[in-house]
């Protein structure tokens, strides 16, 4: 086997130990392998291997690679994304998993009209207090899931967030809890949502025991980026 195959092989173990140690169908956890900055012939490894969804987190790199592997899979959209490129990510991606405000997503929507589809989205909650990081504050997120909710051509399908980086994976336990919870308030308000997009390589698992439903994951997938 290639070791993007070996390693998928592992993570996909991974994944379903912890989804039984929650008490939860590892058919319910949908892998997103992300691709950013890898080269083509390991995703194409990756695609022989079962991926199924690719997660890229720039409009350009992902259009480049679109053009050359095409469709034998899902792409979604992971990264921030600006308003200025809302015309090549309706086209390019099947997902968006960062949007984070009202005008970005008045900008999707109306690229995605001129094209007459639907594209599936998710709201990125910034739950930390790092200026890198990116997505709507918690406070906002009910104000956004309404007007996308107003939008004919977006889908609202969960909520995404990334925590800090930890050298214990247990230290992002509680923004995955927290993200869960605000899933759980926004369903009382009539926002019912199906998807939690969260955890990465290194703490994927904690992540699934807290409800997740996509996990990214890149570097235990095809190794640490140059």
């Amino acid at each position: 086997m290639s070791s993007v195959k070996e390693n998928l092989l592992r993570v996909r173990e991974r994944i379903e130990r912890a989804a039984r140690r929650a008490g939860r169908d590892p058919k319910e956890i949908k892998l997103v392998a992300v691709s950013k900055t890898v080269e083509d012939a390991r995703i194409k490894e990756a695609i022989e291997a079962g991926v199924s969804i690719l997660g890229e987190n720039y409009v350009q790199e992902a259009q480049r690679k679109i053009e050359a592997m095409g469709r034998p899979v899902s792409w979604h959209f992971i990264g921030h994304l600006q308003s200025n490129k809302a015309r090549s990510a309706v086209r390019l991606f099947d997902v968006i998993h960062s949007l984070d405000s009202i005008p970005l997503a008045e900008e999707l929507n109306r690229r995605v009209e001129q094209g007459d589809r639907m594209i599936n989205v998710m709201i990125e909650v910034k739950l930390s207090k790092e200026a890198t990081k990116f997505g709507t504050d918690e406070e906002r997120v009910l104000n956004l899931a309404k007007r996308i909710q107003n939008l004919n051509h977006l889908s609202l399908e969960g909520l995404m967030t990334m925590p800090p980086y930890f050298d214990s994976p247990e230290m992002s336990r509680p923004y995955y809890i927290a993200l869960r919870e605000l899933k759980d308030r926004l369903a009382g308000e009539g926002i019912p949502m199906r998807e939690l997009s969260m955890g990465m390589s290194g703490d994927f698992e904690i992540a699934i025991e807290e409800g997740a439903t996509y996990v990214r994951v890149g570097t235990a997938i095809f190794g640490p980026r140059t």
